[in-house]
């Protein structure tokens, strides 16, 4: 199965990808049903023969930003557990935010990683490197921005588990 055909539409408080949550670094309060930030959100769960992963597209409104990339949709939580190459996932779930919202914003995507936190500490989000984000800077809290442009961005396509005339901007 490609990683364009693995993942599923799912929601801010699915027991599985919370459990998965509850392994990640940038896990607020672990326990908690929900995973996901406040506001709009697209949440993707994946589960193959060889594991299991789960992402989080966070859309907030740019007038609540306090980072430098407002407007931009947000991968707000990636975790990977043997289910497929990072990168091709990464790939399809953007694909599939772009199906889901429609048109990306100006700014693409970001993503802030914590070098302090991954294994990859010569070049932190490296998985996200090799989807095509590109280094643009730091948080005031030191974490590495990456982004993704509009562009470089693949084609949209649906996630499995959602009729595909039910997405925003998608056509009937």
């Amino acid at each position: 199965m490609s990683a364009s055909q693995i993942w599923e539409l799912s929601h801010r408080a699915d027991p599985r990808a919370a459990a998965l949550a509850d392994r990640h670094y940038s896990r607020q309060k672990i326990g908690s049903p929900q995973f996901v930030p406040p506001g709009r959100c697209l949440v993707l769960f994946a589960k193959t023969a060889t594991g299991q992963a789960y992402w989080v597209t966070s859309w907030p409104f740019a007038e609540y930003v306090k980072h430098a990339w407002a407007g931009a949709w947000m991968c707000s939580a990636f975790r990977n557990e043997g289910a497929g190459l990072s990168s091709d996932m990464i790939r399809a779930a953007v694909s599939h935010t772009r199906a889901f919202y429609g048109e990306p914003p100006p700014p693409g995507m970001v993503t802030f990683v914590d070098s302090r936190r991954v294994r990859q500490t010569q070049r932190p989000g490296w998985c996200f490197r090799k989807a095509g984000f590109e280094p643009v800077g730091h948080t005031k809290g030191g974490l590495v921005a990456l982004q993704l442009l509009p562009p470089d961005m693949p084609p949209p396509t649906p996630a499995r588990g959602v009729q595909s005339s039910l997405f925003m901007g998608a056509a009937a």
